[in-house]
């Protein structure tokens, strides 16, 4: 996620003339002091360092920035001005070296700068790093001010007005209190949706400090939430910057307030008072408010009780607290009643208001304030691919959650949050988490079992940091590896995918959902409906994107037979939520041509609700609804009515609720669908149990990255690797063999777990807890010598191990012609020459999805297709040594060229590198005897059919194939590799005397 470095120049604060200050001021007031005038004395430079630098989220986000001359200059000649038109986000920072000193604003009242506006209605976020070891590890402060205004004004900010980031941190919290002694400047961030120009000058630091910006009085939390008749304990706390006593005393002021909806006298005592901290007070210091509630015995709703707070001498807390009797005694809080009553109930006391927000889900770090929660009646918040809290950690993550929870609490019908995340390969977003292999990786397992387990783990660590919901998994039928999210999918073929949504159980539990409601299982979401792994590479219209999120041109049959059939299963299986895809789908003689997922109706609400009978809700992908034709309304009314029952609007949560509760009163979107859709939702959250509990169970925690879960990652790894080439046998490796390894992906977790880990893109490096495959390597015992780059000399060894790939990225970001490629790397092929050349070596491909690597096949004497293995590197090793056997097939086909794209089993002309289904074996008896041998095995296979024997017939299928592998070697003709892959589809699909048959074929044509 976005990166904001911010600093300051220290010859400007320590050289300059200081500027006059505008407006009235004290007396003792210190002069104001400069930061930047922007008349050419800062550099535009990158950090490390100094000088003013811009950052996006893509290519086309980053500003354009100039110092230009201006007549009108506030200050000086010169202004800093650019123009922006950004889509996702992007701005512009001043940062200090990181070598240098930080520096101290504690001694000013806040910061202020000239800003021209062009009125655009828009906010813009302004923010400083406070604190930590440089500008790169420090703390986040954010405010923003709203641009509704034309031509030059000074905007004042005080540093009271600063909050903590909670969407975004560099690095782990440090003290999370705004110190301003070591301050490393400041950043921009502009804004999104509109293309615009902007001008600055005159950056000053100005006014005396006094003690409320150095002491705060905050409340235990915002809402207080307590049964009918019992007591609300408020604690009130005073705290100063480092934690020094107070200076001066504070004193505050409360009192019950009417407005809540609570009666005093009748269903409250009511109280006022004063507490006094007084000089010298310790910081941390804490009071406590009583407020008692009383018992009249009545059903009813949730009921409030402002609690007013007047601080004097200290900052005051940025919303006064609420204490909430808690709604009882009505049907839809009767655990004793069947679900279906309980959401009848519920829903016929709510608001159209209250419907379009559980229709309405908003990114957690994009909220204005924790507050609209309630205000909005929010019915989700998820974290997006990065969007974790500070410090990221499991017990952060469940007081995060819970806070949100807390909110819900202050609203009349007290319904919970369901709270979503990508957990697409392990709990990801959570450092420490156990991280499984990708989806294609898991499609090389074959293992429908072992996928049921890694969803277990990642089901179990997931909702013990409070997250009951998941945006997983990806049924997609990935049909060309120019797709920037192959990796997200179990392999090309549908039978592939359909055997291995085993994952849902192993996320949902039963599939009745009785198991929902147990600490250890979230909701599942199969995803993306319908058709997006089938897009035409260059039909995307999404930036730079080339096949993701573009058109999927395919026959009535071909839609039902490739891409719908993983939704029968999954729907079979009670898979909770549904989310469309981004995608177009263009089905031949339907008469409609490309239509967005988003809006067709027919796909959703006739196809999936309709014939598939799915009693789940249907969950919008990012922003989706942006994408669709016509003005918001329209594009509300037509995804809503098409079958969407929550909209994911990360930054336009309010929007859509206004919009769409405007649009169902105008008859536009009817009462039906509104109801149809809250009912959906509601259902799936009475099964999680949300209303009974709310918050984390956190007895889990101590399992999340625990040597029991990492076991399972372990063998998800070692059961991934496909040995595709193991000339001599080569594999597997002996430990008294001395080992030369190299390769940009020996020793770099980042990678080896790709995309969608602790961020969205993912990146290189030591982000996360794990094992890389050089230390399992080492682990394992094995004598290895490692040099990266190959520049270390390569004489003296028996074997050579070089692990090359590609580097994380997500999505159409991804995407083959949007900045990558299917090639090894310059340094890789470079690596992989130089050891090649000088011993036997395995080269090890950790990827998202096939490389090319035919040109080098010959010097190569054994090839691993890794896949992307997640943090147990450990599994890799124990298939290198012979702790356990190469087992994994190819989930796709592994293509000559890139020319030959899109290649797929089943098609007409078929000539691959590696046939789908390929894969050696090591430590595996092979059955002699050629065609005698397979007919032999035809027979078993038949036999095993017939008797739904499923383990057996997959047993004398891999006999067979491995009998077939051996006959054709290196010899890997079209001949060969059409009933090679057929047949491997059939025995997916349980067809084992067929499948035998097939590989028979491809015997005789070896």
């Amino acid at each position: 996620m976005r990166r904001t470095a911010l600093l300051v120049c220290a010859t400007l604060l320590t050289g300059l003339i200081p500027l006059t200050a505008v407006g009235a001021a004290a007396a003792d007031d210190p002069v104001p002091v400069p930061v930047d005038r922007f008349e050419g004395e800062v550099p535009f430079a990158a950090p490390p360092a100094e000088g003013l630098s811009t950052w996006g989220g893509d290519t086309d986000d980053p500003p354009a920035l100039s110092l230009a001359g201006r007549a009108d200059a506030p200050e000086g000649e010169k202004v800093l001005s650019g123009t922006y038109d950004i889509s996702g986000y992007g701005g512009f920072t001043h940062q200090y070296a990181n070598a240098g000193p930080a520096h101290d604003w504690s001694a000013h009242q806040g910061v202020r700068f000239w800003w021209e506006g062009h009125a655009s209605g828009k906010r813009v976020a302004f923010e400083i790093k406070d604190g930590g070891a440089n500008g790169d590890a420090s703390e986040l402060w954010t405010t923003s001010f709203a641009d509704d205004f034309t031509g030059w004004q000074q905007i004042e900010i005080p540093f009271a007005d600063f909050t903590y980031r909670t969407d975004y941190q560099p690095v782990g919290g440090i003290d999370q209190v705004l110190g301003l002694t070591e301050v490393w400047g400041y950043a921009v961030t502009l804004p999104v949706g509109i293309k615009g120009e902007f001008a600055m000058d005159g950056v000053e630091l100005y006014g005396r400090a006094d003690q409320s910006l150095r002491a705060a009085v905050t409340t235990g939390a915002a809402v207080y939430s307590v049964a009918e008749g019992r007591t609300a304990s408020v604690a009130i706390t005073v705290g100063t910057t480092g934690s020094a006593p107070l200076e001066e005393p504070v004193t505050v002021g409360y009192q019950t307030a009417a407005g809540g909806g609570a009666v005093p006298g009748k269903d409250y005592s009511p109280v006022s008072g004063t507490v006094t901290f007084p000089a010298g007070t310790a910081s941390g210091t804490t009071r406590t408010v009583r407020v008692e509630t009383l018992r009249d015995r009545t059903a009813e709703e949730a009921e409030t009780i402002p609690l007013e707070l007047t601080v004097t001498g200290a900052k005051a807390p940025d919303e006064d607290p609420v204490v909430v009797v808690d709604a009882h005694g009505l049907p839809y809080l009767d655990t004793r009643l069947p679900v279906r009553k309980r959401v009848a109930d519920l829903l016929s006391r709510m608001t159209v208001e209250e419907k379009a927000g559980q229709m309405t889900q908003a990114e957690r770090g994009a909220m204005t304030v924790p507050g609209d929660i309630a205000s909005y009646g929010l019915g989700s918040l998820l974290s997006g691919g990065g969007s974790t809290p500070t410090p990221n950690t499991a017990e952060a993550w469940a007081k995060m959650i819970d806070s949100y929870q807390l909110r819900t609490r202050s609203t009349r019908l007290q319904i919970p949050l369901i709270y979503g995340v990508d957990s697409v390969h392990g709990h990801n977003n959570l450092t420490g988490a156990t991280i499984m292999p990708h989806n294609i990786g898991l499609g090389a397992t074959r293992d429908a079992g072992l996928v049921e387990r890694t969803g277990a783990v990642t089901a179990a660590e997931t909702r013990a940091t409070g997250v009951p919901w998941t945006f997983a998994p990806c049924l997609c039928v990935a049909r060309d590896e120019r797709w920037g999210r192959t990796y997200e999918s179990f392999g090309e073929d549908p039978a592939l995918v359909e055997s291995l949504e085993t994952v849902i159980q192993g996320l949902q539990g039963r599939a009745d959902g009785r198991d929902l409601d147990r600490s250890d299982k979230v909701l599942a979401t199969a995803k993306h409906f319908v058709g997006d792994g089938g897009t035409t590479y260059g039909s995307s219209t999404s930036g730079t994107y080339t096949i993701d999120q573009g058109v999927t041109e395919v026959s009535r049959q071909e839609l039902e037979a490739v891409h719908l059939s993983p939704y029968w299963d999954a729907v079979d299986r009670g898979v909770g939520s549904v989310m469309p895809s981004f995608s177009s789908l263009d089905i031949a003689g339907d008469g409609q041509g490309p239509v967005k997922m988003h809006a067709r109706a027919d796909m959703i609400n006739g196809v999936l609700k309709g014939r598939m009978g799915f009693d789940g809700f249907v969950i919008s992908d990012w922003d989706a609804l942006y994408q669709l034709p016509g003005d918001f309304g329209a594009q509300v009314r037509t995804s809503v009515n098409a079958g969407v029952d929550m909209m994911m609007v990360p930054y336009s949560y309010k929007e859509f609720a206004g919009t769409l509760t405007d649009e169902a009163e105008a008859g536009r979107v009817s009462g039906a669908r509104l109801d149809d859709a809250v009912t959906r939702i509601l259902t799936q959250k009475f099964e999680l149990g949300l209303f009974e509990k709310p918050y984390a169970d956190t007895d889990g925690i101590a399992d999340i990255g625990s040597a029991a879960h990492r076991a399972v990652a372990r063998k998800a790894a070692a059961e991934s690797q496909v040995l595709l080439k193991n000339a001599g046998g080569l594999l597997p490796l002996r430990k008294n063999q001395k080992v030369y390894v190299a390769g940009s992906n020996a020793d770099d977790i980042g990678n080896q777990a790709g995309g969608w880990t602790i961020s969205w893109q993912g990146s290189s490096g030591e982000i996360t807890d794990g094992t890389t495959i050089l230390e399992g390597m080492r682990g394992a015992g094995g004598d290895v010598t490692y040099s990266k780059d190959a520049s270390a000399p390569v004489g003296g060894y028996d074997v050579g191990v070089v692990v090359v790939g590609e580097t994380p990225y997500a999505e159409g970001m991804g995407d083959v012609g949007n900045g990558h490629d299917l090639e090894l790397s310059a340094a890789d092929q470079a690596a992989v020459d130089k050891v090649c050349a000088a011993m036997k070596c395995a080269v090890l491909v950790v990827s998202g999805r096939p490389q090319l690597v035919g040109d080098r096949l010959g010097e190569i004497d054994a090839l691993v297709a890794s896949w992307l293995p997640g943090t147990e590197g450990d599994g890799v090793a124990d298939v290198l040594y012979g702790k356990r056997a190469f087992t994994g097939q190819l989930p796709v086909t592994w293509p000559k060229s890139e020319a030959q794209l899109p290649i797929n089993v089943g098609d007409a002309a078929y000539d691959p590198q590696f046939p789908y289904g390929w894969g050696l074996s090591t430590l595996t008896r092979v059955p002699a005897g050629g065609e005698p041998t397979l007919k032999a095995l035809g027979v078993a296979a038949r036999a095993a059919e017939r008797a739904g024997a499923d383990a057996a017939g997959r047993a004398v299928v891999t006999k067979a194939r491995l009998l077939v592998q051996r006959e054709v070697g290196e010899r890997i003709t079209s001949a060969v590799a059409g009933p090679f892959a057929d047949a491997d589809h059939l025995a997916v699909s349980g067809k084992y005397g067929a499948a035998v048959a097939k590989l028979a074929t491809a015997y005789r044509a070896a």
